[in-house]
């Protein structure tokens, strides 16, 4: 009888957060979780400009005609394109985190397709179909089209 060769396997240990933090390569399944998180809390945090843009746009049309002022000209002091970079910071916020959730339901409900495979390849998706519907909102909010 032959023997088996152990091969090494490597140490696992805690990860130091002012050392380790800067090499750790996370991987796209947990870039997905950070993200789906921090554009939860970006719709949070902006809730109220949101319901400001809700309630201006169908209030009346001269409050309508105020909104689009908002976003052209400015307002409060800002430009009118900061106001736009707000408002693609919440266009990002609810695609990601409706594609990141959506896929966070398929996973709850089919337990037998979750696999490594399978989350690196949804979280793949998710990352890339939130990117690129988010460019086509940016180029209609910015006037590309």
């Amino acid at each position: 009888m032959t023997l088996a060769v152990k091969k090494s396997r490597p140490e696992f240990r805690n990860i130091n957060a002012f050392t380790d933090l800067t090499t750790y390569r996370l991987p796209a399944a947990g870039f997905v979780s950070i993200l789906h998180r921090i554009s939860g809390a970006i719709m949070f945090l902006l809730m109220p400009f949101i319901i400001w843009l809700f309630d201006t746009s169908v209030s009346s049309e001269i409050s309508f005609q105020k909104f689009k002022a908002a976003f052209n000209v400015g307002m409060l002091g800002l430009p009118g394109v900061i106001w736009k970079l707000v408002a693609l910071a919440l266009i990002w916020a609810f695609v990601h985190h409706f594609i990141a959730g959506l896929r966070h339901l398929y996973m709850d409900v089919s337990h037998t397709a979750v696999s490594k495979e399978f989350g690196t390849s949804s979280a793949m998706v998710t990352l890339i179909s939130g990117t690129l519907i988010t460019l086509a909102l940016a180029a209609k909010l910015f006037g590309f089209y």
